[in-house]
């Protein structure tokens, strides 16, 4: 075994992997939470969508220009070492291999298996439609848990298909989106639907009232869109395996966050022009497919099913590499055992083995408690969403990196150190906010638990450092062997 990544990746695959990981399922079921949330304000929708985009495409452009002056074995790790040290880059991949692509994978897992059983008629309802008897089915765990282990096989055992999976999946993630985005666009602007959409008032008197203690408005609309914005951040784990990185992964981080915004403000208008919003906010995205007919709504979910496997795909890829950039750096579980690469596979196996299981523990978190489906008494009551709420504390954690980026990178043009991060900052602040008004105490059942896991990640860097200074064997790190 050696410890070496290889350059097998291109500008245009790293373009698609930034496209493909982030345009998945939540495009699809997050449109009716956002309607929802937004009480049927279809401007405030609309503006949520463009908005989180922006604070997307901010915060990666930033992270694209750090990608410009660093490359290690793991993107957003690497600048949390470059600009804030090695210990809060521990705690950086720390969190993002044990919380944020475990969490992330396994409710892809689960939302293909739904699509999937929606494409072929084993959940006999609208698109979407949250029926509780169909959202933990034996049907969709074992097919949930199948998907999982498929994407594993993919990209351990053969990461250039896996590779090429993630473009040609990207590609045909677009159709659909675009289709929907130009076609009720135009439909809509003919039958007078979209203006009617847009009309607020008219809409109100249509909208059932909000359940009790449940927000509405702009925010609360912005923070249901950040799931379907999630994900470019895993382009950044492959900067070691990418051809001209310092080059070719800024251009990807740009110009894959602009597609995705335009691609969503088209689609999410074209939802509009097709169907009326408090039919969808009910049955879901379903509602616009319909004016397609059958055949053609079945045609739109198998593009969706595709997609969402896409995403999968690119989640895993960045799960896989998770726990091997902390061995690389000498720190994290084992580092002699999760930091070698498999000669004739060039992948971390064991590594990406851990991440599997780490996937696993927080699927069974998300079917006992994330879904809200089954009744614990009153534990019942400390479940969270995992789909969201991780996102949500991965963003006040660059924070610092954008802080002291400012203060180091003196050789940056005012517009790159200054403007840039401070934007994206802003974002930031907007997306704690949104969450905060969002899920309430569910933010605080969630950090008790980001907590817990994070002293573990300490007590095992304390471990490391008193290993390290005892002189054990086999504790050099994979940059001292290079």
């Amino acid at each position: 075994m050696d410890n070496k990544l290889t350059k097998k990746y291109g500008l245009f695959t790293a373009i698609c992997m930034v496209v493909g990981i982030v345009i998945g399922s939540g495009i699809f079921f997050k449109t009716k939470d956002v309607l929802a949330a937004a009480n049927g304000n279809a401007l405030y929708s609309v503006l949520a969508w463009i908005i989180s985009g922006l604070i997307m495409v901010a915060i990666a452009t930033t992270f694209g220009v750090m990608a410009t002056k660093y490359e290690k074995v793991n993107g957003v790790v690497d600048y949390a070492e470059a600009t804030c040290g090695k210990t809060y880059a521990y705690y950086v991949g720390w969190f993002m291999s044990l919380i944020y692509y475990p969490a992330m994978t396994s409710v892809l897992a689960w939302v293909s298996a739904r699509y999937t059983l929606v494409l072929f008629g084993y959940v006999e309802a609208p698109l979407f439609v949250d029926l509780k008897s169909s959202l933990n089915s034996p049907e969709c765990i074992t097919l949930a848990l199948f998907y999982l282990v498929l994407i594993y096989f993919l990209n351990t055992i053969a990461p250039k298909i896996a590779g090429k999976f993630q473009v040609s999946s990207t590609a045909v993630k677009l159709i659909p989106i675009v289709f929907i985005g130009i076609v009720g666009m135009i439909i809509g602007l003919f039958n007078t639907k979209l203006g009617a959409n847009f009309n607020a008032d008219a809409v109100a008197d249509t909208m059932p009232a909000p359940a009790e203690g449940v927000s509405t408005g702009l925010f609360p609309a912005i923070c249901g869109t950040i799931f379907a914005y999630e994900g470019w951040v895993v382009a950044t784990t492959i900067n070691s395996e990418i051809k001209n990185s310092k080059k070719n992964l800024p251009i990807a981080l740009c110009l894959g966050t602009l597609i995705i915004v335009a691609a969503y403000t088209l689609y999410n208008v074209g939802i509009l022009g097709l169907a009326d919003i408090s039919d969808v906010t009910v049955n879901g995205t379903g509602a616009a497919f319909a004016y397609f007919g059958t055949v053609g709504s079945k045609i739109i979910q198998a593009f969706i099913v595709i997609s969402c496997l896409g995403t999968l795909n690119g989640l895993m890829l960045g799960c896989c590499r998770g726990i091997y950039s902390l061995s690389a750096r000498d720190e994290g579980i084992s580092p002699a055992t999760f930091k070698q690469i498999d000669v004739k596979t060039n992948m971390p196996h064991n590594s990406a083995a851990f991440a599997l299981l780490t996937c696993a523990v927080w699927f069974v978190y998300f079917i006992l408690m994330g879904l809200g489906l089954f009744d614990f008494g009153v534990i019942s009551k400390y479940g969270f969403d995992s789909s969201e709420l991780p996102i949500i504390t991965i963003y006040p954690l660059y924070v610092p990196i954008l802080i002291v980026m400012m203060v180091k990178e003196k050789d940056l043009h005012p517009f790159k150190r200054f403007v840039l991060p401070s934007v994206s900052i802003v974002g930031v602040g907007i997306i704690v906010a949104a969450s905060i008004l969002k899920h309430k105490m569910a933010n605080v059942w969630y950090l008790i638990v980001f907590a817990i896991i994070m002293g573990i990640g300490a007590l095992v860097s304390l471990y490391n450092k008193k290993r390290r200074a005892g002189g054990i064997v086999g504790t050099a790190s994979a940059h001292e062997e290079e």
